[in-house]
């Protein structure tokens, strides 16, 4: 068993005990959102620390309609 830290920059996304390390290149689902394993660095024999590109999420905009005429 692993102790293995997801960060995303610097900033810890998750923390998780696993079987398996991620390999690099390796498509991965956090909170919701997808990424991929950049890379993975051993801090000691059970603890590694992945460091994980996400996708940047679009959000949709509201498309406001003002062709239509205020009544009085």
């Amino acid at each position: 068993m692993f102790v293995v830290y997801f960060y995303e920059n610097k900033n810890l996304l998750l923390s998780k005990l696993l079987k398996r390390l991620p390999s690099v290149g390796e498509d991965l689902t956090i909170k919701g959102r997808k990424g991929k394993v950049s890379s993975v660095n051993c801090i000691d024999e059970k603890i590694f620390y992945v460091q994980v590109i996400l996708e940047n999420v679009s959000k949709n905009k509201l498309i406001v309609d003002d062709s239509k005429k205020k009544k009085r």
